[in-house]
C-alpha cells in the first residue's frame, strides 16, 4: 500500500466514523483533528491533508447511512463505533421458558460421519454460550446409532472434539450412543409396556399400502405383553433386516404420514455393516428420535438448540415423551446458515474428496466452509464465535458473506500479524548506490506495534534486488523508469540496474513515484502462496523474506505487505502460505 493510500484510509476511517455520528454528514474540522490526533506525525502536511480530507468527505457525504454502515463494517472493524454496534448484536436474547426449569442444560449432538462445518457449528457454539450464560451444563453426544446409512467414520470422533475445543468450547459430559445400546432396550420395554408402542413385522411396502388404505397394523391393538414378547425376539435375532421394526404409537389422524407411528428401532444386518465402536454385536438400532428424546430426558437437557429441518421431529419426540410420562425440552430450531462462496454440504464434500483424489487436501481444505477448512485458511475461532453470536438463534435462513467474516477476523489479526515482504514474479536488477556506497533500511514489522520489533537491511552497490513484474512494469510504463524503493530511496531503473536518484521522500511525493516493497536476493527464500478461489487454488510464486524469522512464524498469521493476510505452513525447502483475506 502506498504512503498516500495508507493516509487516505485513515481519512476514510475517521470520515465514515463522524458521519454516522453526524446524521450521515462528516465534518472536515472533525475529521482532521480525529487524523492529526491518530496520527501526530503528520502536522507538517497539514495543508496535504486538508485536500485529501476534502475529496474523502465529499464521496462520504455523497453515501446512503447504509452504505457507510457497511463500508465501516467491512473495512474497519476495529473502529469503536463499530465495535459497539457489534457487541450490541451479539448479544443473544434469553432462553423461554427458563423458569421451568431449576437450571439449564443444553447440549450438542453431532452425527460422526465427517467433520463438522461452520453450519454445524452455530447449534454448538449457541448452546455453548447459553449454558455459560445462565451457569448451567453443557454436553457433548455423539448421535452415531446408523451404521447402515449414515455410517461413523472412526476419526471423525476425535476430529470433532478437536474442531470443539479449538473453537473454544469446553463441555461438562460427554456421551457416545452407540455405548448406550441396552439403556435403549429398556425403555423401549418400558414403553411397550405402556401401551405406548407395537412391533410391525410386515414389510415397508405392506405397512405403506395398509397405511393408504386407512388400515392400522393389528399388532397396534395387542396386548402390550405381546408386543414385548415380539421385540424380544427382535433382539435375539429371530427376524432379519427390514423383516420388523419398532414403532411408537402416534396420532392415526396426522395428513403427513410420515408422522403416523413412526420407527423407533430397526434392525441392520451388522455382520454386513459392522459399527466402527461396537461391531457386530447389536442388530437392532434405535432410530435418531427415539435415541435423541430418550438421551434429552436422562441427560436432563432443558433447551435443545438445532435446525428447523428438525421440527417434524420434535413432532415425532412429543408423543415419546407423553407416553412416557416425561417433561419435553424446549426446542429452538435456527434457520439454515450459508458462507457464501464456500461448498458446505457434507454429503457434497464427500463426493468431491472422493471423485477428485488428489486435487483436495482432504476435509481441511480451505475451499470448504469445514472448521477444518477455515482454520487451515487463518480464520480464527474467535472471529466465527463473533459471527455466529451476531446471526444469533434465528429460525431465518442466514447467509454470511466471507468479506464480513474476513472483516471479524482482520480485526483479530491485524494487531499481531508481522508484516512480510513478498515478492511475486519478480525482476532482479543490480544496484547501483555510487562507488562503494551502502544504504541502510530500517523497516518495522507493524506500522503500530513496536514491540513486534523491526529489521534492517543493508544494501550496498552491487547487490542485486528483485521487485514484482507488476511494479517493474508499471515504473517503466509511467514515470520513465523511476520508482520508490520502500524505506530506501528514490531509483530510475535504466540499463537492468536500480540507479539512486535521492532518497528524498519529499522528491517522491511531487513526482508521484510508487512506493514499492523489494527484497535483496540474498537472504530471501522462493515461497509459493496458494490463494483459494472459489472451487479452485491459484498459485502465486516469488520469493519472501526470510532472515531467520519464518521458523518462529510457523502456524501463524502474517499480513504479506500489498497482497494481504496468509498463514505460513512451511519454511523449509521453501516457504509455503495459504491466503486468508486481504
Amino acid at each position: 500500500m502506498s504512503e498516500r493510500s495508507d493516509l487516505e484510509r485513515i481519512v476514510l476511517k475517521h470520515a465514515l466514523i463522524n458521519a454516522l455520528r453526524h446524521g450521515g454528514k462528516a465534518q472536515p474540522g472533525a475529521v482532521i483533528s480525529k487524523v492529526l490526533g491518530e496520527r501526530p506525525d503528520l502536522k507538517a502536511r497539514a495543508k496535504e491533508i486538508t485536500g485529501i480530507v476534502a475529496e474523502v468527505i465529499n464521496k462520504v457525504n455523497s453515501m446512503t447511512k447504509q452504505q457507510q454502515e457497511e463500508m465501516l463494517r467491512t473495512e474497519f472493524p476495529e473502529s469503536k463505533i463499530e465495535q459497539e454496534r457489534r457487541e450490541e448484536e451479539k448479544k443473544l436474547p434469553p432462553l423461554p421458558d427458563v423458569e421451568r426449569f431449576e437450571g439449564v442444560t443444553t447440549r450438542f449432538a453431532p452425527n460422526p460421519d465427517f467433520v463438522i462445518h461452520l453450519g454445524n457449528a452455530r447449534p454448538a457454539i449457541l448452546s455453548h454460550e447459553y449454558a455459560r450464560i445462565y451457569k448451567g451444563r453443557f454436553i457433548l453426544r455423539f448421535e452415531d446409532t446408523d451404521p447402515r446409512i449414515k455410517t461413523p467414520i472412526v476419526d471423525a470422533y476425535s476430529q470433532i472434539r478437536e474442531d470443539l475445543t479449538w473453537l473454544g468450547i469446553k463441555w461438562d459430559e460427554e456421551y457416545i450412543q452407540s455405548l448406550r445400546l441396552p439403556i435403549y432396550y429398556k425403555i423401549a420395554k418400558d414403553l411397550i409396556l405402556n401401551g405406548g408402542a407395537f412391533v410391525d413385522d410386515t414389510t415397508k411396502e405392506n405397512y405403506e399400502e395398509m397405511l393408504s388404505r386407512g388400515e392400522i397394523h393389528p399388532n397396534r391393538n395387542k396386548l402390550p405383553e405381546y408386543n414385548l414378547d415380539l421385540f424380544e425376539k427382535m433382539l435375539e435375532g429371530h427376524y432379519g433386516e427390514g423383516e420388523a421394526v419398532l414403532r411408537v404409537k402416534t396420532d392415526l389422524g396426522y395428513t403427513d404420514k410420515s408422522l403416523v407411528d413412526w420407527v423407533a428401532f430397526r434392525i441392520i444386518d451388522t455382520d454386513k455393516y459392522p459399527h466402527p465402536m461396537v461391531g457386530s454385536k447389536f442388530i437392532v438400532w434405535p432410530t435418531y428420535n427415539f435415541a435423541s428424546a430418550v438421551d434429552d430426558h436422562l441427560m436432563g437437557i432443558t433447551h435443545i438448540i438445532r435446525g428447523k429441518e428438525h421440527l417434524q421431529n420434535t413432532m415425532k419426540q412429543k408423543h415419546l415423551y407423553e407416553h412416557m410420562g416425561w417433561r419435553q425440552p424446549v426446542a429452538i430450531h435456527l434457520g439454515r446458515l450459508r458462507l457464501e462462496e464456500f461448498i458446505m454440504s457434507k454429503s457434497q464434500i464427500k463426493k468431491i474428496l472422493k471423485e477428485s483424489a488428489g486435487a483436495y487436501s482432504g476435509p481441511n481444505d480451505p475451499r470448504f466452509g469445514t472448521i477444518m477448512g477455515l482454520r487451515e485458511r487463518g480464520i480464527t475461532a474467535e472471529a466465527i464465535r463473533n459471527v455466529i453470536l451476531t446471526v444469533g438463534a434465528k429460525q431465518t435462513d442466514a447467509s454470511i458473506s466471507f468479506t464480513n467474516l474476513a472483516a471479524e477476523n482482520r480485526k483479530i489479526i491485524d494487531p499481531t500479524s508481522p508484516r512480510l515482504i513478498f515478492v511475486e514474479d519478480p525482476v532482479e536488477l543490480v544496484v547501483d548506490n555510487g562507488n562503494g556506497v551502502c544504504l541502510e533500511a530500517k523497516i518495522p514489522y507493524h506500522p503500530e506495534k513496536t514491540e513486534l520489533g523491526s529489521r534492517q537491511f543493508n544494501v550496498c552497490t552491487g547487490d542485486r534486488v528483485m521487485i514484482s513484474r507488476a511494479d517493474y512494469e508499471q515504473a517503466l510504463s509511467e514515470k520513465g523508469g523511476e520508482v520508490r524503493l520502500m524505506e530506501l530511496g528514490n531509483y530510475i531503473i535504466e540499463g537492468g540496474k536500480f540507479r539512486l536518484l535521492s532518497r528524498d521522500l519529499q522528491y517522491a511525493r511531487e513526482k508521484g513515484l510508487s512506493i514499492v516493497q523489494w527484497l535483496k536476493k540474498d537472504g530471501s527464500k522462493i515461497a509459493i502462496l496458494s490463494v483459494p478461489l472459489g472451487e479452485s487454488i491459484v498459485i502465486k510464486g516469488g520469493y519472501i523474506e526470510d532472515g531467520g524469522k519464518l521458523q518462529d512464524l510457523l502456524g501463524k498469521s502474517v499480513q504479506l505487505i500489498r497482497v494481504g493476510f496468509a498463514v505460513l505452513k512451511s519454511a523449509i525447502p521453501f516457504a509455503s502460505l495459504v491466503f486468508s483475506h486481504e
